[in-house]
């Protein structure tokens, strides 16, 4: 188990990194990690995520009160207190305003479009959640039917949310989603994307399976437009080297494909 003064270390990098991004501006976002069955390290409101220390993280029970700390918890707290209720299997969530995401939830638009095989393979398609007041319980009941098949979210008119196993998982889990949505944006303005067809994202989401990776993942199973659903979990478990070559030489196939 990882010591409570490194997850705070670990919560305060994120930070930084969200805000070096420019995924968060002032005092925006707010970061979270599970520590106990009832015990949950988060950041401070009223501080910029960039220059945050580990002695400005909160620690708080299931009900959002604080336990230790001088400052108060992120007025957010609500919204990542209702993912780990229903999602025992997260122990990190990270919320940010990433530019060009928001932009498809201030549009209302998800990014449910089969295109980039990465993306399949680590977060399925990132459905559009219905707008609910900041730290209100609106977000978290506008957020509970999604949670059970998604790990990446977009919140109507207000930015995306991350789950992960821990806090660089659902930070990366954030880089992910906004680099898919600054190709996704440059392709519109191209002319359109391309998705790829059902059999292709099939193979992928068996790579996945066999790659062991933790969390919810959907497949394109509600979207309804390919026709893909989540393939049965495999038994076989690859070694590093035939996953690297099994990877490559599917992702080579669906690009030739797709031209």
């Amino acid at each position: 188990m990882t010591p409570e003064s490194q997850l705070r270390k670990d919560i305060v990098e994120v930070g930084r990194r969200i805000w070096l991004r420019g995924y968060v501006a002032a005092n925006d976002g707010n970061i979270s990690v599970r520590i106990g069955p009832d015990e949950f390290l988060c950041t401070p409101t009223g501080v910029s995520k960039g220059f945050m220390t580990p002695e400005m993280i909160i620690k708080v029970n299931g009900r959002g009160e604080r336990i230790s700390g001088t400052l108060n918890p992120s007025t957010e707290i609500k919204m990542h207190l209702g993912v780990y209720r229903d999602r025992p299997d997260v122990n990190a969530v990270v919320h940010a305003h990433p530019p060009v995401s928001t932009a498809f939830a201030v549009a209302g638009l998800p990014l449910s479009k089969c295109t980039l095989p990465e993306v399949i393979i680590s977060l399925g398609n990132i459905p559009l959640t219905e707008y609910g007041t900041p730290s209100t319980e609106e977000i978290p009941v506008a957020i509970a039917k999604y949670l059970k098949n998604h790990d990446a979210f977009l919140l109507e008119n207000h930015g995306a949310l991350t789950l992960g196993t821990d806090v660089y998982n659902a930070y990366h889990k954030m880089e992910t989603m906004e680099h898919f949505a600054t190709i996704s944006l440059a392709a519109r303005q191209l002319g359109g994307e391309k998705e790829l067809p059902a059999h292709q994202v099939s193979r992928l989401l068996e790579i996945r399976n066999k790659m062991g990776i933790k969390g919810a993942h959907p497949g394109c199973q509600e979207c309804g437009a390919c026709g893909v659903t989540q393939p049965t979990a495999a038994n076989e478990r690859l070694d590093d080297a035939q996953l690297t070559l099994l990877i490559t030489e599917v992702v080579k196939q669906v690009l030739q494909e797709a031209r």
